[in-house]
């Protein structure tokens, strides 16, 4: 019998950077036709494995082989050439651009030496199409769209490569739902045309239902390899974590007590059609969430009661207050105490360039100053408490934020934000793309805030994350509160029903309209 040759092939490579192994003698088989995912913590090389595959940087030793030849690429353009794309959790598209100059922004087609633009916009159109976002105009500003169709142009301009080796590193995490399932179509369908893909998520869902491998990585080595389906999620994440996996989610504590006044009070809040009149009430000790599905209004309303948005009418009202935020200066003033914690932490939390300590006192340097001068001891201490409540892992403060891992960016994000001691912190899908571990920690962190008497308001796109998480949630609904779920009344039945604004049948719980605050 003859041994077929696997399609690609990495054998005993490790990359360093300084003293810190990104990777250590990792190997990784991959196979035309199959779905290979990669699993490990933020942190465990996954990246470091992909910048390798995809030509970004060289490894220190090691062999890598493309259908049984030995190969080593100059860089991102020579891997393309040999069939391997790579689509990034932090896109690559130029916002100023349109959605065709985008998707053939290196190779566009071309007529008498010049771009030619009606070719462009048909292909663009074809590839969007493949990709499952025909509804997305071609000559669109990218910069005009939300986040979760970038990241559908980000595939389909991966697609318009024709790849042969397809490498997607948490492209679903910025995806609405029905994307999600238009894009494991495509996904599917490429994988019967004999394509590669590897596939890094840290979401079991997702690798349950598409992968056919699945490869652990943990510490810069790959712990094992396995058939897709033979291990437990437990299994599977004692085996990313290095230790025994305990429940997620911390235990709720009894409700605040009616009784309670509410430290964030908002009344018929409306912004020109995206918002509608929507009222609701944070007490002290709550975390209150935001369901429905992607787009229905709930990142608007943490914009406006964090004075980013123009135009808003309605009454907001802190301790009984009401109070005017026109801005996020004065939003994070002692007197409304609010903090916003941003849905992309690379183009929004963080100014990746500067170091871990600039970015962490950003937001707090009011209170860390003296007459217009920095107290450093004072911005030293206030660091030095962050990094070891969120249990920051950092060579030291004064790299750049850019050289942490995912999770830790997102902990830094967190931690900004938390220097100005908030009494209302609002989050926006503040877990998105990051590790299972460093989810925990997260949610460890919100109770424990919520336990010291701060107001929470989380927008989420996964219900796992609502149901173990939130007091209530408020499920919204083209721009409006259409219910209010409490207690058992949160479970994903309920969130999608309500999501999908079906009224329950054979009254289940769960579905009573939503209270005005």
């Amino acid at each position: 019998m003859v041994e077929t040759v696997p399609l690609f092939r990495m054998e005993g490579i490790s990359k360093r950077y300084g003293g810190v192994a990104a990777l250590e003698k990792a190997s990784l088989t991959i196979e035309a036709g199959r779905i290979h995912a990669i699993l490990g913590e933020n942190g465990a090389g996954k990246s470091t494995l992909i910048k390798i595959l995809s030509g970004v940087v060289q490894p220190d030793e090691g062999l890598l082989s493309l259908e049984g030849r030995d190969i080593r690429f100059s860089g991102p353009a020579a891997a393309k050439q040999n069939g391997i794309v790579c689509i990034f959790q932090e896109l690559s598209l130029v916002p100023d651009l349109s959605v065709a100059d985008n998707i053939f922004i290196d190779a566009p087609p071309r007529r008498f030496g010049l771009i030619d633009r009606s070719a462009q916009r048909r292909l663009a159109e074809e590839w969007l199409a493949r990709a499952g976002a025909e509804d997305i105009h071609p000559l669109a500003p990218i910069k005009d769209l939300p986040l979760s169709r970038r990241q559908m142009v980000e595939i389909a301009k991966a697609l318009a490569r024709k790849p042969r080796i397809l490498i997607l590193d948490e492209a679903t995490s910025a995806l609405t739902a029905a994307d999600v399932t238009k894009i494991f179509g495509v996904l599917k369908r490429l994988r019967s045309e004999g394509l590669a893909l590897l596939y890094i998520s840290h979401r079991m869902a997702e690798i349950e239902e598409l992968a056919d491998e699945c490869t652990v990585f943990r510490n810069g080595r790959n712990i094992a390899t396995f058939k897709a389906g033979t291990k437990t999620d437990n299994e599977v994440i004692e085996m990313m974590i290095g230790r025994e996996y305990s429940h997620v989610f911390p235990v709720k504590p009894p409700p605040p007590s009616p009784a309670v006044k509410p430290l964030l009070e908002v009344k018929d809040l409306t912004w020109a059609d995206r918002l509608k009149n929507i009222s609701l009430a944070v007490r002290p000790g709550e975390v209150v969430g935001l369901g429905g599905l992607d787009g229905q209004g709930q990142r608007e309303l943490l914009l406006a009661l964090f004075g980013v948005l123009r135009g808003t009418t309605g009454e907001i009202r802190v301790e009984g207050k009401r109070v005017s935020i026109a801005s996020p200066s004065t939003a994070k003033k002692p007197e409304i105490g609010m903090a916003l914690i941003p849905e992309d932490r690379k183009t929004e939390g963080l100014m990746l360039p500067m170091s871990v300590r600039d970015n962490l006192s950003f937001a707090s340097l009011s209170r860390i100053s003296k007459a217009g001068l920095i107290d450093r001891a004072a911005e030293k201490q206030a660091i030095a408490e962050m990094v070891k409540l969120l249990a920051i892992k950092t060579a030291g403060i004064d790299i750049p934020v850019a050289a942490l891992s995912g999770g830790n960016q997102q902990k830094v994000v967190i931690a900004k934000w938390l220097m100005v001691s908030p009494r209302i912190i609002l989050l926006n899908d503040p877990t998105r793309g990051i590790d299972v571990g460093t989810k925990a920690e997260i949610y460890q962190l919100l109770r424990h805030l919520a336990d010291k008497g701060a107001a929470i308001l989380l927008y989420s796109t996964d219900y796992d994350e609502l149901i173990g998480c939130c007091d209530r949630v408020l499920v919204l609904y083209e721009g409006a509160v259409r219910r209010e779920l409490t207690g058992r009344e949160i479970t994903e039945n309920a969130l999608i029903s309500s999501a999908l604004n079906i009224t329950a049948e054979n009254g289940e719980a769960g579905q009573k309209p939503a209270v005005n605050a």
